[in-house]
């Protein structure tokens, strides 16, 4: 990865919306040490990937950062304002020259609950970065192993606490799930419940195909709606596509799966615990074919 632009964003709401984005050096810091987004992981974010300079799936984006931040009982984020910065951004990176052959961009939004001292409102910032074209792993696929997450199905209504289904920047348990998928020579991870549902990867929404229909987990699970896999489930009109529940057998049982992400797109799994499983190249680009032509 690599840091092209950093806005920092006035929250506080006494300001007009262009006057609230501030241009930093992205070598520059931002956030103090006694932030809670950095001490307590107390905080919530986004990333949207660019595409003809645009980024994608915004509007969805910005939904799921305000449930995001209502799970965590954050102020709402002023939406016109993130709008604005990620839409800034997404421009800028796209710019001619901005990108190295093999490179594409992306914006990351970050909103923390602020200072845990001076309690003077929540902190933001916009970050565009250069990450690797998708197109290879696309191709070729990644290796999965099934993790139990170690909660019930039901863990967003029995414990709300524990947030599961928001898009917290408190990600040390799915980093440390993809350390072990490597320990284990995967690439990736798929979580199950303690009770046996299919729920989600760290970085990622599941789709599986079973009886030719493609189904993902419903976000009552605690999970994260997927913006990526709504959208292909949107663009491929002539599949049925369902929300809903899965057990760890389904995963057997599914004929294909993908995992989506925004960054990524959809990313055909092509083998599970060890196991081959098959890759459909032709459904993977007709995926991704919607993917990359959204205009939102």
């Amino acid at each position: 990865m690599r840091a092209l632009l950093l806005f920092r964003l006035d929250l506080s709401g006494t300001s007009a919306v262009e006057e609230s984005i501030h241009p930093i050096d992205p070598r520059e810091p931002i956030v103090r040490a006694t932030d809670l987004g950095v001490n307590r992981g107390d905080g919530v974010f986004e990333t949207a990937v660019v595409r003809g300079g645009r980024p994608q799936a915004l509007e969805a984006h910005l939904t799921r950062l305000e449930r995001s931040a209502a799970l965590m009982e954050l102020p709402a984020p002023r939406r016109d304002l993130w709008r604005a910065a990620v839409l800034r951004a997404a421009a800028a990176v796209s710019l001619p020259g901005v990108l190295e052959e093999g490179e594409i961009a992306s914006v990351k939004f970050v909103m923390t609950r602020g200072d845990e001292f001076d309690q003077g409102g929540p902190t933001g910032w916009v970050l565009g970065f250069a990450g690797s074209d998708p197109s290879a792993v696309r191709m070729r696929g990644v290796r999965a192993v099934v993790l139990d997450r170690g909660y019930r199905h039901d863990v967003m209504q029995s414990a709300p606490w524990l947030l599961q289904g928001a898009k917290s920047l408190a990600y040390a348990v799915n980093q440390a799930a993809l350390r072990e998928a490597a320990r284990r020579g995967a690439d990736d991870v798929i979580f199950v419940s303690a009770d046996g549902f299919v729920l989600e990867g760290p970085r990622s929404t599941l789709i599986a195909r079973i009886d030719g229909e493609l189904v993902t987990p419903p976000a009552e699970l605690g999970v994260l709606p997927g913006t990526t896999q709504a959208d292909a489930f949107s663009g491929i009109t002539d599949v049925p596509t369902r929300i809903g529940v899965l057990m760890r057998d389904d995963l057997d049982r599914a004929d294909a799966l993908w995992l989506c992400s925004s960054t990524r797109g959809a990313v055909p799994v092509g083998q599970v615990d060890g196991a081959e499983r098959f890759i459909d190249h032709d459904m993977t680009a007709r995926m991704n074919a919607a993917l990359d032509a959204r205009e939102d």
